[in-house]
């Protein structure tokens, strides 16, 4: 696999995964970010979608205030639908299990330069991907 960079889509499982939702109607393009990060948070052993799950996450991550966009030179170049609210936690749940696995693609960098800026990619869209605080109230307790 090739990697020319360490932006969410500069390596070659990042920009078929783009390729891909281009390609897709914008149900299926919600589906595949879904899927992609469900794999993710759900695997045991390599994780093999890795890649693919940053690159989902960035482009959660854009939708959001805090969000950087995704270029389309580089991430999609079809405008992706918006995402559902539930996707933001399985985005954060699946990054959290990137950034944290020893056996992942974290510690596979050979640049010790590059490793330090995924690391910081990483932590940018876990920081724009915390889902907000619950706001569903107690009807039980009084005001």
């Amino acid at each position: 696999m090739g990697t020319w960079g360490t932006g969410p889509f500069d390596n070659d499982a990042a920009a078929d995964f783009a390729v891909g939702l281009d390609e897709a109607g914008p149900a299926r393009r919600v589906e595949m970010v879904r899927e992609v990060l469900v794999r993710t948070v759900d695997a045991t052993g390599r994780l093999a979608d890795a890649d693919e799950a940053v690159a989902a996450a960035a482009l959660f991550a854009a939708q959001c205030p805090e969000g950087e966009p995704v270029d389309p030179e580089d991430g999609p170049r079809t405008p992706m639908p918006a995402f559902p609210e539930p996707l933001r936690r399985l985005a954060h749940e699946a990054l959290a299990r990137i950034a944290t696995d020893p056996a992942g693609p974290a510690p596979n960098w050979v640049d010790p330069d590059d490793a330090e800026q995924w690391q910081a990619l990483l932590t940018r869209l876990r920081a724009v991907l915390v889902p907000p605080p619950s706001t569903v109230l107690d009807v039980d307790r009084p005001a």
